[in-house]
């Protein structure tokens, strides 16, 4: 399934749909950011996806992480949460989804690297090499944020 993404876009679709998500920055012992290259939008980004019935939203990220990527995480906190209404994603099957994303900061702690349906290069990135890389605007917002030294502690249910 192939998607377009809309950011502050008027001329965007109106959403008729709103999925809990998740992202995480995983970054290795060398600082390195955990991305994939999507293969619904072409686009660059980091891990995640819909939180399901019967799991807590933790379980969401480590699950959504393994899938995509091979790499096992532990969550380290949150570093965002993103619901702008201006952020719609358009699926070719008429699904046109608000953005509602929560994003974490992991740490590996096994696994190894491997594509998936989703994803169709994965690689550990450095900060200073993700200009040459395409990647959507919000996703940047969230890679920021990620890599930001602000830390909050939050519940992690």
């Amino acid at each position: 399934m192939s998607r377009i993404d809309y950011f502050q876009d008027p001329a965007a679709p109106a959403a008729n749909s709103v999925v809990p998500s998740v992202t995480a920055v995983v970054r290795n012992e060398d600082g390195a950011v955990l991305l994939i290259h999507k293969t619904d939008n072409d686009l660059w980004a980091l891990p995640g996806g819909g939180h399901e019935i019967g799991e807590s939203i933790g379980g969401t990220v480590v699950r959504e992480v393994e899938e995509e990527t091979g790499i096992r995480v532990e969550i380290l906190d949150v570093s965002g949460l993103y619901t702008d209404p201006a952020h719609v994603m358009a699926y070719d099957d008429g699904e046109v989804r608000q953005q509602f994303s929560i994003c974490f900061r992991a740490r590996p702690i096994g696994g190894e690297l491997r594509t998936s349906s989703e994803s169709k290069e994965v690689r550990w990135v450095l900060p200073a090499n993700l200009d040459g890389l395409d990647i959507h605007p919000s996703m940047r917002l969230r890679i920021e944020h990620g890599l930001d030294d602000r830390r909050a502690q939050p519940y992690i249910g």
